[in-house]
């Protein structure tokens, strides 16, 4: 392995675009680490504070790649930007005029993603706006309440506890332009860099939190008796994590690069003297044609009564009726951070139903069978047209169910985690399953074929390659 990263390093071309990959990456930690104007470590710790509130900032981090648990210029990460290209490419299939452009070429994919950073910029407005009312009602008071006095609270929190109308702009317009920057620092890895930028920028997102939760991890078992045999955090348990994470990663792997490949035979063709086509190949259908999308979707989804109740029981009047109260916390416990069964169930019914509709989406088999039958190529036994199309959607729908089930079960892992291992946070349990390890080992992998193509292009062995 060693030799082969030398090799990679050895290629001008390749290193420049690696050194330029990293260098970008750096810039986007940089500006991780700097917070909103006026804020410092000691208003950001008085927000942290409020359990409930952090952890459910922490909880949207986690499978986002945000920060929104942490007051900076990027705490809303390239999320908006995400959700902006997943509604255009929605649209796309439902609104005929963007249907066309998708149809037009490069041309048409650059006048979709210049409405796409048009929508972007609307998103940042509208998310910031929410996050900075929340805080507004959470912070503000905890920071008088914790008597946080200092030059700068005067000029964020009133006396009445409230967030200051200039600051609230101010951090608007800061969090819009951190977006902004990020989408622009995505392009340049994408058109200098190495990989998919936007992609790259959500995994360093996501993998630099791991260190906080080891660490996290090491302060809990020290503070249990060290690291012996027995107990909570003993030394068998340390080591079934690690034996946990390298079956999910491999299982993650497998899946991800899983293929049910149908076998399809082309047509000759006699040109003069020479035969053309007549080749046996194959259609390759991914397993989980559905990425990590229906994961982000129903984590999203559930997001919603999940804010909803928790600012319901934090705002629960005492002499409010039985039922209204009983209502209130029954939600706030299905929905809460505990994670009960209820929420897994929904959590997994919402997996099943997202990724059947993002697969009906992205794969279109009347066009696939379309495309078969232009070039000549059929699949033995069906005949061209619409028997190849039936036959496609058949498969589809089998395997999908495949990867929707392998789906559920990496999504349930990290609750499956933190319910049976107490000491064990969501942060941490976050890396052995769940959108943040799908993200991370997608991400890995193209970047693994992207350097493979200028090794093999060059005529050296691949990474991977013995």
């Amino acid at each position: 392995m060693i030799e082969k990263i030398r090799i990679m390093f050895s290629i001008a071309e390749l290193r420049k675009k690696i050194l330029l990959t990293i260098g970008l990456l750096a810039v986007y930690r940089l500006g991780w680490n700097i917070f909103l104007p006026m804020v410092d470590s000691q208003m950001q710790s008085a927000m942290g504070s409020n359990a409930g509130f952090g952890d459910l900032l922490n909880q949207v981090a986690v499978f986002s790649g945000t920060q929104l648990d942490q007051m900076t210029i990027f705490g809303l990460g390239i999320m908006p930007y995400i959700s902006a290209s997943i509604i255009f490419q929605l649209l796309a299939t439902v609104y005929e005029p963007l249907e066309k452009l998708q149809k037009e070429g490069e041309s048409g994919r650059k006048k979709i993603n210049e409405y796409t950073r048009y929508a972007t910029i609307l998103i940042c407005i509208v998310q910031s706006m929410a996050y900075l009312s929340m805080l507004n009602a959470q912070a503000g008071q905890q920071m008088l309440s914790n008597g946080y006095q200092t030059m700068f609270l005067s000029s964020c929190v009133g006396e009445n506890g409230h967030l200051t109308f200039p600051w609230y702009w101010l951090a608007i317009l800061t969090m819009t332009t951190g977006t902004a920057f990020l989408m622009w620092l995505g392009e340049q890895i994408d058109e200098y860099g190495i990989g998919n930028g936007i992609s790259l920028l959500i995994m360093a997102g996501i993998l630099a939190r791991a260190p906080g939760a080891i660490m996290q991890l090491i302060r809990s078992a020290s503070s249990n008796g060290g690291f012996t045999l027995g107990g909570q955090f003993g030394i068998e348990t340390i080591l079934f994590l690690c034996l946990l994470f390298v079956v999910v990663v491999l299982a993650v792997v497998y899946v991800t690069k899983g293929q049910r490949r149908i076998p399809t035979q082309s047509a000759k063709h006699v040109r003069g003297r020479q035969v053309f086509g007549g080749n046996r190949q194959y259609l390759p259908l991914r397993v989980n044609q559905a990425g990590v999308m229906p994961i982000i979707f129903a984590s999203s989804l559930l997001l919603f009564p999940q804010f909803i109740f928790a600012y319901l029981a934090s705002n629960l009047a005492s002499d409010a009726p039985q039922w209204w109260i009983g209502f209130v916390r029954g939600g706030n416990e299905i929905f809460g951070g505990s994670r009960s069964f209820m929420y897994v169930l929904m959590d997994v019914a919402l997996i099943y139903f997202f990724c059947y509709f993002w697969t009906a989406v992205t794969f279109n088999p009347k066009d696939m069978a379309e495309n078969l039958k232009n070039h000549g190529t059929f699949i033995q036994g069906y005949r061209p047209g619409t028997s190849t199309a039936n036959y496609l959607e058949k498969v589809m729908l089998r395997i999908t169910y495949v990867g929707a089930s392998f789906l559920a079960i990496i999504a349930v892992v990290p609750t499956l985690i933190t319910n049976s291992m107490p000491g064990v946070n969501y942060s941490l349990a976050s890396f052995f399953g769940g959108t943040s390890l799908l993200i991370a080992v997608s991400v890995v992998l193209d970047l693994v074929d992207k350097i493979d193509a200028h090794l093999i292009m060059r005529n050296y062995k691949s990474l991977l390659e013995n």
